[in-house]
């Protein structure tokens, strides 16, 4: 007998977009006194009214988000789903769990799916905590007796014991999604969806996800699909991944393959979402912008690679005891280096302007993680703070490309790993 639990023959979804002429005139608007004279019978719906001739000035588009996606999960399987936003990651993940329907192609599904893919989906607001549980219970097909054998373990993963007869719609996204995290993994689906919506969680419970969801794979043998834009979460769950370009499937194969090639996309793309552009309203700009220059583009650096820091400092009113720093910042917030700039001699002590400052580190050690950028701009002789900015710049360091022999790479194992050379005596 066959343990494939998810085979996806020739999926497409196509949505179909309207976009509006140019010259066309967007809305037609009515006058109260208008209104009042037509004798409207609800004043809110007559402010303002589509004419006939606008929806003839509506063209439509056709995007398809997914073509011909053919793929078969087997039962035991932890496949990631990554690729660029658009890809049609989320999509797929809809499909599979039956929220919305393919226009071509279908997907044959073996046993019950729980699906985690935004905050807000699978909960009714109105309902406590203790309630939804049951009701999740209920559509995944379980008694009321399997339900509560769960309940308690679901309810210390969730650590949400003060609120659990509190309706969840007064709950925090956080809150909401260890919740719903909980409710999904531990009542026991054979296929458990989770998109990345576990972004909103804090690390800690990250990570508590993750050791959960490898558990769920592993040791309990039922399927996992995991989208995540993070390449070490995926590293870390996944053996086998799909990457999905344009609503294709690029590749489908062994992760670490599969994260070179996204990397090596990000590369050819140029873009650079480690990115700081100083707002227009914000008083007190000194700092015009910032960017993180990463070895593989899109705000990904592979460890031990040279890496720019770049900083554009705006200087109406120069002092001679101008100073700059900056820290990279790890996703507990703890400042994990510092680089800073006291030269007496540069040229905005003495000169008003525009000025690009380049921070280059030739081999850049810090170990895999998500990290950010703090910046300190200060006048040291009257201890004057004039701009302090925190978490921009976002930017991963990965492991990919560092071979490491008998087991792979680890979260949390230390905050730089840098070059050694071993020697070994014997006496």
């Amino acid at each position: 007998m066959s343990n494939t639990v998810i085979r996806a023959e020739n999926l497409s979804k196509k949505y179909i977009i309207s976009h509006q002429l140019e010259n066309s005139s967007r809305y037609r608007y009515k006058a109260l006194r208008d209104v009042i004279a037509d004798g409207v019978k609800s004043l809110t719906k007559r402010f303002i009214q589509r004419s006939d001739v606008e929806i003839s000035n509506l063209s439509r588009e056709e995007f398809w988000a997914l073509q011909d996606v053919s793929f078969e999960i087997k039962q035991g399987e932890a496949i990631g789903v990554i690729g660029r936003n658009g890809a049609g990651k989320s999509t797929l993940l809809k499909v599979l769990s039956r929220i919305t329907e393919p226009t071509d192609g279908r997907v044959t599904i073996k046993g019950r799916v729980a699906s985690l893919l935004e905050v807000g989906t699978g909960f009714h607001p109105e309902l406590t905590g203790r309630e939804n549980i049951y009701l999740n219970g209920s559509v995944l097909g379980m008694t009321r007796v399997e339900i509560k054998k769960k309940f308690d373990e679901i309810v210390a993963f969730a650590e949400v014991e003060k609120f659990l007869d509190t309706p969840v719609k007064r709950y925090s996204s956080g809150m909401y999604v260890r919740l719903a995290f909980s409710v999904a993994a531990y009542l026991e689906p054979e296929i458990l969806v989770v998109d990345e919506v576990l972004a909103v969680g804090d690390s800690a419970f990250q990570k508590k996800c993750l050791g959960k969801m490898e558990d769920v794979s592993t040791k309990e043998g039922r399927t996992v699909l995991f989208v995540s834009h993070s390449m070490q979460a995926i590293a870390q769950l996944t053996k086998r991944c799909i990457l999905l370009s344009k609503g294709n499937i690029q590749f489908d194969g062994n992760t670490d393959k599969a994260v070179r090639l996204y990397i090596a996309g990000s590369k050819a793309s140029n873009k650079q979402p480690a990115y700081y552009q100083a707002p227009l309203n914000k008083t007190g700009n000194h700092i015009a912008w910032a960017r993180v220059h990463c070895s593989e583009g899109e705000g990904i650096h592979c460890w031990g690679e040279p890496i720019t820091f770049e900083f554009a400092l705006d200087i109406p009113d120069p002092r001679d005891s101008l100073s700059f720093s900056f820290q990279v910042i790890n996703e507990l917030e703890q400042p994990i280096c510092i680089f800073w700039l006291f030269d007496p001699k540069v040229p905005y002590r003495r000169e008003a302007g525009l000025f690009i400052l380049q921070c280059q580190v030739p081999k850049f050690r810090l170990y895999m993680g998500s990290y950010t950028l703090r910046t300190w701009f200060s006048e040291r002789r009257s201890s004057t703070l004039l701009e302090s900015l925190t978490n921009i710049c976002p930017f991963e360091v990965t492991m990919h490309g560092t071979e490491r022999e008998d087991y792979e790479w680890q979260s949390n194992e230390c905050a730089y790993l840098e070059d050694s050379v071993w020697k070994i005596t014997s006496q």
